[in-house]
């Protein structure tokens, strides 16, 4: 995992908190993988925020696939 810039590091939580953005996306923009993202996020966020979000995102289909653009 690449040093984040504070301003990119908000962009990646921004990016994950969306439910419209999917971790392919993230990668595309960031480079970062799935696994990655989690991590930022256990780090970044207080644990009991970390497991609501852990458990909104698992399974979401929106979370893992990329959207298809028109």
């Amino acid at each position: 995992m690449t040093d984040l810039t504070n301003a990119e590091l908000s962009a990646v939580i921004e990016m994950a908190w969306d439910d419209d953005t999917s971790f392919d996306a993230i990668e595309l923009q960031t480079g970062l993988l799935e696994k990655d993202v989690i991590a930022i996020m256990r780090r970044e966020m207080k644990p009991s925020s970390f497991r609501m979000w852990r458990k909104r995102v698992t399974g979401r289909a929106s979370k893992h696939r990329a959207k298809i653009q028109d």
